[in-house]
C-alpha cells in the first residue's frame, strides 16, 4: 500500500465526550496541581479522605489560577482574594460580604481513579460512565513493578499516536536503546475494531538482535524472539504487550507492558504519560533504576523528534502531499476513529 494524502490532518478536532488521563495518581495530593486538558485549565487535588477532585482552574472573580492557591480542609481558597470553593465548585465564601453571588461557581469535572491514573471527563457530565475507562491493570497489580513519568510535547497529539502505532521508527530513532534492524524489516499485521475504537498492530520477530533495553534488564545473551502486540484504545490509552524469550524457544519469557496515555493538552500540545511495567526481577532495584532512566531517554528522543516534526509541518506550504505505506495502516485507522469520535458519530459497519 502506497498512498498520497493531500493536506493531511494528523490531528483531528478533540473528542470531548471521552475519558482522558490528567495525572498519575501519585501526582495528586494535598497540594493543588494544574493541568490543561482539551484546552480546559484544571486544578486537581485530593480531599482529606483521599478522593480526587478536578475543578476549573480559574477563580470566578478575577480568573486567578486556583492551582496556584491553597486548601482549607476540602475547600479551595483562591490565593488572590480568598473566594472559597467546595468540591462541587460552588463558591461558599467571598470577602467583605455575607451573601455569595448566585453565579459564583466554577465547573467540577467527573473524575475516575483507575489503575493508578486519574482520569477526567471534559464533555457532557451526564455521559461520564467510570465503567467505560479503558484498563491497564498491570500498573497497579501485585507481582509487577512499574516505572513512570510524563513529558509535555509541543506537537499535535495525533503525531504521538502516529509515532506509537508505527514502531518501525525504533530502528532509526532509538538505535542502541530499543531499536534493532529487525523491527523495521518485519511486516506488521493490523486489526481494527471500529465500533470499540480499538486498533491492534502486531509485529512478531522470531530471530532478532537483543537491544540493550532488554539485554540489561533480562540478562539474555544472544538473539531473541521478540513479540510486539499493540492495543490502542482511542482516544487516550496505548498498551504495548512485549514478550521476550531466547530465539528458538518460548521460555523463559520476560513480559514487559509499555503503557502510554496520550492526552491532548491544547491545539499543538500533548501530555505523554509513559510507564514500563515488568513481572521479572521485581526485587532488583538496579533493574528498576536502569529501566526508568533508559526509558526516559527513549521518551525524550520521541519528544525531540515530534517537536522538530511539528515545527517542520507548521512551515509546510498548503497542498503538500503526505505519503503513507503499509507500516502506516494502524496510524491511519486511528486517525479515522479519532475523527469520528470528535464528530460524535457512531461507528458504521
Amino acid at each position: 500500500m502506497t498512498t498520497a494524502h493531500p493536506n493531511p490532518s494528523p490531528g483531528p478536532a478533540f473528542a470531548r465526550d471521552q475519558w482522558y488521563v490528567a495525572a498519575w495518581s501519585s501526582e495528586v495530593g494535598r497540594e493543588l496541581l494544574g493541568r490543561t486538558v482539551l484546552g480546559e485549565p484544571l486544578a486537581l487535588y485530593r480531599t482529606e479522605a483521599g478522593e480526587p477532585v478536578v475543578l476549573a482552574d480559574r477563580c470566578v472573580h478575577r480568573r486567578f489560577p486556583l492551582s496556584a492557591s491553597g486548601l482549607d480542609g476540602d475547600r479551595v481558597v483562591c490565593g488572590y482574594h480568598g473566594f472559597t470553593y467546595d468540591t462541587t465548585g460552588t463558591c461558599v465564601f467571598v470577602p467583605g460580604q455575607k451573601r455569595v453571588p448566585r453565579t459564583a461557581r466554577v465547573s467540577s469535572y467527573p473524575v475516575a481513579e483507575v489503575d493508578s491514573m486519574v482520569w477526567v471527563w471534559i464533555g457532557d457530565p451526564g455521559l461520564a460512565d467510570p465503567d467505560t475507562v479503558p484498563r491497564a491493570p498491570h500498573l497497579a497489580a501485585d507481582g509487577w513493578v512499574t516505572v513512570r513519568g510524563m513529558e509535555p510535547i509541543d506537537a499535535d497529539y495525533g503525531l504521538l499516536v502516529d509515532n506509537l502505532l508505527d514502531l518501525s521508527h525504533e530502528t532509526y530513532l532509538h538505535g542502541g536503546y530499543i531499536g534493532t534492524p529487525e523491527v523495521a524489516e518485519t511486516p506488521i499485521t493490523t486489526e481494527v475494531d471500529e465500533a470499540a475504537g480499538i486498533v491492534r498492530v502486531s509485529r512478531h520477530m522470531a530471530d532478532a538482535a537483543c537491544p540493550p533495553f532488554y539485554a540489561r534488564s533480562t540478562g539474555i545473551e544472544g538473539r531473541i524472539q521478540r513479540l510486539q502486540d499493540i492495543e490502542y484504545h482511542a482516544p487516550c490509552l496505548y498498551l504495548l504487550h512485549s514478550r521476550i524469550s531466547p530465539a528458538g524457544q518460548d521460555s523463559p519469557a520476560f513480559l514487559t507492558e509499555i503503557t502510554y496515555a496520550i492526552t491532548p493538552s491544547a491545539p499543538g500540545k500533548v501530555y505523554d504519560f509513559w510507564a514500563v511495567s515488568r513481572n521479572f526481577a521485581v526485587d532488583d532495584d538496579e533493574v528498576t533504576t536502569f529501566l526508568r532512566d533508559f526509558n526516559h531517554t527513549v521518551v525524550m528522543q520521541d519528544v525531540d523528534a515530534l517537536n522538530l516534526l511539528q515545527r517542520a509541518l507548521d512551515s509546510e506550504p498548503a497542498g503538500y502531499q503526505e505519503l503513507s505505506i503499509n507500516i502506516d495502516t494502524g496510524g491511519l485507522a486511528a486517525r479515522r476513529i479519532l475523527a469520528r469520535l470528535a464528530a460524535g458519530r457512531a461507528a458504521t459497519s
